[in-house]
């Protein structure tokens, strides 16, 4: 998609509790959290001072194993992912906590969208990875054109699972990598499709760039989708009120920068210039 990308600060382990803060005047005094200062304002015993044990990556490796079935019917696939890690997401940790579940199926979730959300908890990636530079690593496995919407609906299947499961860093990152992809015009319509099939009327950002990129381009793609574009709005039609939305206030601020009055200008004085039909 040509819009603007969605850039997403920083990579690595997701969410880790292994943070350092640094900083503050030297010398002054500083409480740690946790300690118990006294009534004579002198603080804790020595068993007090002792810091915090960090938790390091080897203690989410040794959380219990966890059991989750993806899929149904034929295409059900079991995959496995430890607890302490799956439990970084609320829609796990209510599962999990304090119960002594270990198995969860997910029957109306997709697999590769599953299985990019455990990489990213294992990485704080997952494939294709973004580049420095800010393209995408190449997939061997993809065309560099995405002309069915695969690429695209790949990362906004990762999108919505996010959605589901809370993690809102990984649906920053699918969004960002929407955007990288050069595709088609069948392949945006698929992609719109999905989007306002598996998104809600409030979620902005992603139906937002949607209804911009058609917005902008309705006039030429719409020629390329032999008769699906006037389909999509047809089946769909908050996406046709959002294209619509999108032209006509580019039409408005259009006008006003030229100097033309406001939306109000030509209220009461509409007159049909020829007759029907003409």
């Amino acid at each position: 998609m040509a819009d603007p990308q969605v850039q997403v600060g920083g990579s690595g382990p997701a969410d880790y509790d292994d943070v350092e803060m640094q900083g503050g005047d030297e010398g002054a005094e500083v409480i740690e959290v946790g300690e118990t200062v006294g009534d004579n304002g002198a603080g804790g015993s020595a068993e007090d001072d002792k810091p915090a044990q960090r938790v390091t990556f080897i203690d989410y490796l040794k959380s219990p194993m966890i059991e989750l079935l993806i899929g149904s019917g034929a295409d059900q696939t079991l995959l496995m992912a430890h607890k302490a890690l799956l439990t970084k997401s609320p829609f796990f940790l209510q599962k999990l906590e304090p119960s002594d579940t270990k198995r969860i199926e997910l029957s109306d979730d997709d697999l590769d969208a599953m299985s990019c959300f455990l990489e990213y908890l294992y990485t704080g990636e997952y494939f294709p990875h973004k580049l420095p530079s800010g393209n995408l690593e190449v997939d061997p496995s993809q065309p560099k054109l995405d002309e069915s919407g695969a690429q695209l609906l790949k990362h906004a299947k990762v999108y919505t699972l996010a959605e589901k499961l809370e993690m809102p860093a990984l649906k920053s990152l699918s969004h960002s990598k929407i955007h990288l992809i050069n595709s088609t015009a069948p392949a945006e319509l698929n992609y719109a499709r999905y989007v306002y099939s598996h998104t809600t009327r409030d979620d902005h950002t992603i139906r937002k760039p949607v209804a911009s990129f058609w917005g902008q381009r309705s006039h030429v793609l719409r020629h390329q989708t032999e008769g699906t574009f006037r389909q999509m709005c047809m089946d769909f039609p908050e996406f046709a009120f959002d294209v619509l939305s999108f032209v006509l206030d580019a039409e408005e601020k259009r006008a006003q920068r030229k100097g033309g009055g406001g939306p109000d200008e030509d209220v009461g004085r509409s007159a049909r210039k020829r007759a029907r039909g003409q």
